[in-house]
């Protein structure tokens, strides 16, 4: 990955700011720190994700955070793209029923540093996702694809009959 100067000027929140040597500031604000084989750190440089070859995010306890391709993401447990950085640089959100949300836009992210552009609008989105139901009309209702309070596993007990 290329970590090259960007700037996203997002709609009603603070722009995002990506700096040449991968600090990823939000507000003026360190949020993360991002390498060029696609580690991201948090800003006291704690493990917080990976970009794997192949596209998946995955975060610290092997939580999926989603696929991230050159212009477009899907969310945790997705199929289907819920972003995409557009040629202009603008960022469009889509919901379920189809109808697209522009998320702001991006400047100094054509090129070889695109991906990571998509990176940082994944990782952002997904957090506030997470962390901000009311961040935005997601795809997934108010709470996103999890509910209110993220993924859950549970051990069960099951009753097979075989022939």
């Amino acid at each position: 990955m290329l970590i090259a100067p960007a700037h996203w000027q997002r709609d009603g929140a603070d722009p995002v700011e990506i700096r040449a040597n991968g600090q990823v500031l939000e507000g003026g604000e360190v949020r993360f720190v991002i390498d060029r084989v696609g580690r991201v750190t948090e800003d006291d440089y704690d493990a917080y994700a990976v970009l794997l070859p192949d596209g998946q995010v995955v975060g610290t306890d092997d939580r999926a955070l989603g696929y991230v391709g050159m212009s477009n993401a899907t969310p945790p447990g997705g199929k289907q793209a819920w972003l995409s950085l557009q040629p202009d640089g603008s960022v469009l959100f889509y919901q379920q029923s189809g109808d697209r949300i522009p998320l702001g836009k991006w400047a100094g992210c054509n090129g070889p540093n695109r991906r990571t552009c998509t990176l940082v609008t994944q990782l952002f989105t997904e957090r506030n996702l997470r962390m901000e139901p009311s961040y935005g009309s997601y795809p997934y209702g108010h709470y996103g694809p999890y509910g209110p309070y993220g993924p859950r596993f549970g051990v069960g007990v099951g009753v097979g009959i075989g022939y």
